[in-house]
């Protein structure tokens, strides 16, 4: 109104300031972050992909902008994965194992092999971090686990032998590894193959019975009836490897199995150890699916962002919370969130204060 507007501004008109946004000065809100983010590390959906579908919808957004607006999400969430990292070192047992993501190489002739390992913290300590190294250099999980002291199960990698020796780590081995190497020795040796896998099959038997027990009940179990079988399994390693072929694919079986035997029995002493590492190859699972999609990380950088935002929604996951609603709230707020307030945003705090429908898991 002419009359009551003064160089453009009313005194009698308070305007609210602008909310805060999750990319200063930037485009996306929280809530098309979230669907960009959930869509490539979620769903497996290449960016360019997503730019088609954007254009679908007469919406022009290039995938360069989406790629920087997933770096920039990544690293606002960087102090609420760390927390969840300091959270699962804190486990009574972590699994833990490792996959290859290829990284765009400019000038060679193929990409080169960086590895995203992933983390699984235990029942008091429920999530899944993922960490990117460029390397399957040693000191990738080294320093990921420096400080921790518990149990860790993993496979046979060489790697992790100085953190048993260094740190008060006790190490658990995973039966379906030793499994599947009798399995693939079947066209060699069928009837020794098929021995050992009866056996092993035993142990599995008790563990399904044993699934839905308390953790004393388990450790009664398996004592009364893991235990004779391992002893089984132990006798028949040692009286086979004897006899068979040197370099057959049996004897390369037995040797892993002896090889590994103090810490695949290790399982039976606590009622809280698994088997086998089968969580974490599961965990592992939507880094295979995604390469096959998006096929490759432009550089390092992009690819410890996606660790990070992979720790996100596999924890979420791991607590039937769909990560696209749970990161819309988070980015809407962590911004202007003091670090020692971040655990409202832990997934399951996070479920607990909100009122969603929970998700069906993968």
């Amino acid at each position: 109104c002419a009359k009551c507007d003064h160089d453009g501004y009313d005194p009698n008109i308070d305007i609210a300031s602008k909310p805060a946004q999750p990319i200063e000065k930037g485009l996306p809100g929280p809530s098309l972050l979230a669907h960009v983010i959930t869509s490539k590390l979620g769903d497996h959906l290449p960016l360019y992909r997503l730019e088609r579908i954007f254009e679908r919808q007469k919406v022009h957004v290039a995938r360069s902008t989406m790629c920087a607006w997933m770096r920039c999400a990544g690293e606002l969430a960087a102090p609420l994965v760390d927390l969840m990292t300091q959270r699962v070192r804190a486990s009574q047992v972590i699994h833990t194992d490792d996959t290859v993501v290829p990284i765009q190489s400019p000038g060679a002739k193929q990409c080169r092999k960086g590895r995203i390992w992933c983390y699984l913290g235990d029942e008091g300590n429920p999530y899944t971090v993922y960490d990117y190294t460029p390397s399957r250099s040693r000191d990738g999980p080294a320093k990921w686990l420096s400080g921790y002291e518990g149990y860790l199960q993993a496979d046979a990698y060489g790697g992790y032998d100085g953190i048993y020796h260094s740190q008060n780590v006790t190490e658990v081995a995973c039966w379906a590894h030793a499994r599947r190497k009798f399995y693939d020795a079947q066209d060699s040796d069928e009837q020794r193959a098929t021995q050992m896998l009866a056996l092993i099959g035993q142990l599995y038997a008790i563990e399904r019975e044993a699934k839905d027990t308390q953790d004393d009940a388990r450790f009664k179990l398996r004592h009364q009836r893991s235990v004779p079988v391992l002893g089984k399994i132990k006798v028949w390693l040692d009286t086979e490897g004897e006899i068979v072929l040197p370099r057959s694919p049996m004897a390369q079986a037995i040797t892993y199995a002896q090889n590994q035997w103090t810490a695949l029995a290790t399982y039976v002493t606590q009622g809280f150890l698994n088997i086998d590492n089968n969580a974490s190859e599961r965990a592992l699972k939507r880094v295979a699916l995604g390469r096959k999609n998006w096929l490759f990380a432009g550089n390092d950088q992009a690819a410890e962002n996606h660790a990070r935002l992979w720790s996100l929604i596999a924890s979420c996951e791991r607590h039937e919370v769909d990560p696209q609603r749970y990161l819309t709230s988070v980015l809407a707020k962590i911004g202007t969130t003091p670090t020692e307030e971040l655990e409202q945003f832990l997934p399951d705090v996070w479920k607990r204060d909100d009122n969603a429908e929970p998700i069906p898991t993968e």
